[in-house]
C-alpha cells in the first residue's frame, strides 16, 4: 500500500491563496485628471476680456462734423476692412458708432475720454486730424490703449525722422500716412528746382498740422536757398482774408503755400485769385485741401497740391487679399462714385494693421478670449505688410507710412477724383 501524506495546513493556506490571486482581476491604475488651463497672465498695461460669445470691439475716432470729406472716407474705408477681415479668431468685429472729434483738440480729448472708458475696446482707428490727436493721444497712451491714424501727418505727433521723439509723442500711437517732413521736403525740391521760384509767401491755421507744415516747408526751403517773406496766419472759420493778403501783396512773393482746409482754404483761394499784386502769384496747398468738394470749386483751376499717392487700385492688401481696385469697387457699388479723399486707402489698411495685431496676439483660455495691451502695442510696431498704399513698415515712434508724395496739378474743375489728376513730381524717401 502506498502512504499519502497530506500537505501542512500552512502550505494548504498558501496554495490556496495563489489560486485566488490568478482567478481575481487586476483593477487598472486610476486616469490622471484632466489638465487645467494655464490661466492668463497679463502684462503691464492689462488686456481686454473677450468673454464667451462676444465680438472684438474696435472704434473708429474721426472728424464727422468738420472736414466731413476726411472723416466719411475714413469711416468707409474701416468699415470695408472689418467686413474684408470677417472674424478674429472666429469671433465677430464690432466698430461701434463712429465717434466725432470736431477736427479739434476739444472734440479729441472728449471722443479719447469716452472710448478709453470702456473697457472692452481693443484698439482705436483715428484721428483725421492732428489737433484732435495732439489731445487724444497722451489720454490713449495712458490707458494702455492703441490708436492708428488714417490722415494724421504732423511731425509733432511722432519724431523729426532723425531718431528724436517730437513733444507731442506718446506710445501707443501709430499712423499708415506719411510724416509731413516728407512733403515739406517733397514740395521745397519741387518749388525751386522745378518750377524755378525763389520767394513764397505762407499762412497756416494755428492748429499742429497747418502749423508744422509751413515751419517745416521754410527750413527745407530755406536749405535750397529759397526765402519766405511772409509767415502769416487765420483764424479756424475766418472767412475774410484781405489782411493776409494784403500783407502777401506787398512783400510780392512768387508764390503762395496755404495748406489750410476747405472752409478757410475755399476762401482764401477765391480771394487770391482776384486779389491786386497776387494775380501772378502760384497757389499751392496741401492735402487738407487735395478733397473732391475743393477740386470742384473754380478757384482750384491751375493750382498745386502736396498730397499722398492716390493710384492704389494695382495694390494688394496682403492680410485680406483684396486689391484697391476691388475695395474701390466696393465703394462705387455701395455709395455711387469714388471716394473724395486718398486717404480711404490708409485708413483701410490701418484697420486691417489693427485686426491682426489684435489676432496674433489674443489667447484662448476655454471660451475666453483675452488681449494683451502691450502685446498689441508691439504686434503694431512690428508691422510689415504689403498694403493698399504699399509697403507698410512701423518705426519706433509710430510713423509706419511709405514716405512717398506726389505733387499734382490741377488743371481742369472736371476732374475732381484725386486719382486722376495729373502727378508733376513724384517723392521717394
Amino acid at each position: 500500500m502506498r502512504k499519502h501524506i497530506l500537505p501542512s495546513t500552512a502550505a494548504l493556506i498558501a496554495i490556496l491563496a495563489i489560486s485566488a490571486c490568478r482567478e481575481m482581476p487586476v483593477e487598472p491604475p486610476p486616469p490622471p485628471p484632466p489638465p487645467q488651463p494655464t490661466p492668463f497672465q497679463p502684462g503691464p498695461l492689462g488686456a481686454v476680456t473677450v468673454e464667451p460669445g462676444e465680438a472684438v470691439q474696435i472704434r473708429t475716432l474721426l472728424s464727422i462734423t468738420v472736414a466731413p470729406t476726411l472723416g466719411a472716407v475714413a469711416r468707409r474705408g474701416a468699415e470695408f476692412a472689418v467686413e474684408d477681415m470677417g472674424t478674429v479668431h472666429g469671433r465677430q468685429i464690432e466698430l461701434g458708432n463712429p465717434v466725432d472729434t470736431s477736427c479739434s483738440p476739444a472734440g479729441g480729448r472728449a471722443g479719447a475720454l469716452g472710448i478709453t472708458g470702456d473697457p472692452r475696446v481693443a484698439g482705436i482707428v483715428g484721428t483725421n486730424c492732428s489737433a484732435a490727436a495732439v489731445a487724444a493721444s497722451p489720454i490713449v497712451s495712458e490707458a494702455g490703449m492703441a490708436m492708428i491714424s488714417p490722415s494724421n501727418t504732423s511731425p509733432r505727433l511722432t519724431s523729426d525722422l532723425a531718431g528724436t521723439a517730437s513733444p507731442d509723442y506718446h506710445a501707443g500711437y501709430f499712423r499708415t500716412a506719411s510724416n509731413d517732413l516728407h512733403q515739406a521736403r517733397a514740395l521745397s525740391d519741387f518749388v525751386f528746382n522745378q518750377l524755378g521760384l525763389r520767394s513764397v509767401a505762407t499762412v497756416h491755421d494755428g492748429d499742429p498740422y497747418t502749423t508744422a507744415l509751413v515751419a517745416a516747408f521754410a527750413d527745407a526751403f530755406a536749405d535750397l536757398g529759397g526765402e519766405v517773406p511772409v509767415q502769416a496766419g487765420v483764424a479756424k472759420g475766418q472767412t475774410d482774408m484781405t489782411d493776409v493778403l494784403a500783407e502777401f501783396a506787398a512783400a510780392g512773393p512768387d508764390a503762395i503755400f496755404f495748406p489750410l482746409f476747405v472752409t478757410e482754404g475755399t476762401a482764401f483761394a477765391a480771394q487770391a485769385r482776384s486779389f491786386a499784386g497776387l494775380e501772378e502769384a502760384t497757389l499751392i496747398s496741401a492735402a487738407a485741401l487735395l478733397v473732391s468738394a475743393f477740386l470742384e470749386t473754380p478757384h482750384s483751376e491751375g493750382m498745386y497740391f502736396a498730397g499722398p499717392e492716390a493710384d492704389f487700385g494695382s495694390n494688394t492688401n496682403e492680410v485680406t487679399g483684396r486689391s484697391g481696385d476691388q475695395v474701390l469697387q466696393a465703394f462705387d457699388n455701395r455709395y455711387g462714385g469714388f471716394p473724395g479723399s486718398p486717404y480711404w486707402a490708409h485708413s483701410y489698411d490701418a484697420t486691417t494693421i489693427l485686426l491682426s495685431a489684435i489676432g496674433s496676439v489674443a489667447v484662448e483660455v476655454g471660451d475666453t478670449m483675452y488681449i494683451d495691451r502691450a502685446g498689441l502695442r508691439d504686434a503694431i510696431g512690428a508691422t510689415r505688410i504689403s498694403g493698399l498704399v504699399g509697403s507698410v513698415s512701423c518705426d519706433a515712434f509710430g510713423d509706419c507710412g511709405t514716405g512717398r508724395m506726389n505733387i499734382y496739378h490741377h488743371p481742369d474743375t472736371g476732374v475732381t477724383d484725386i486719382a486722376m489728376l495729373p502727378v508733376v513730381y513724384v517723392y521717394s524717401p
